[in-house]
């Protein structure tokens, strides 16, 4: 069985599954449990996006991270995606699966992500520009004097 990182906000949506896997719920992550998951000892492993989107090194269980239910958060997104995209991930890339209901709200919430994502790279971007400018500013300037 392929090893998998499950992301959502669960409170009632994956009880029914959970009695029939090798798994660790990570509503209150501990060092612990991402040693379990990095050593093989669980197949699947359910998380909430607050509590692994920081800290917690999971790169060395798996290279499937799949949204059971997306997060409006973009911060968290990336962030509980990064848990496994990180350096010492042994796979050549990290695939990240969304189940999303068509003509639903988990369509709404991508689209919103996708949104956030834009305005933070035109944003990274900008800055990017600013600085490349100021710093030849800078070297005009050295070079004046």
């Amino acid at each position: 069985m392929r090893r998998i990182y499950i992301v959502g906000e669960w409170e009632n949506r994956a009880t029914g599954h959970r009695g029939r896997l090798r798994r660790r719920d990570t509503k209150t992550a501990e060092q612990a449990d991402a040693d379990a998951w990095n050593r093989g000892e669980i197949d699947v492993l359910l998380a909430h996006p607050a509590s692994c989107a920081y800290g917690l090194n999971l790169q060395s269980g798996g290279h499937h991270v799949i949204w059971y239910t997306l997060s409006w958060s973009l911060e968290l997104y990336q962030q509980a995606n990064a848990r496994l995209h990180r350096q010492g991930q042994e796979a050549d890339s990290v695939i990240v699966h969304r189940l999303l209901v068509v003509d639903g709200m988990d369509m709404d919430v991508a689209d919103a992500l996708e949104g956030k994502r834009d305005v933070q790279d035109a944003l990274m971007d900008a800055l990017k520009a600013r600085i490349e400018s100021a710093r030849k500013n800078a070297l005009k300037e050295a070079n004046a004097s």
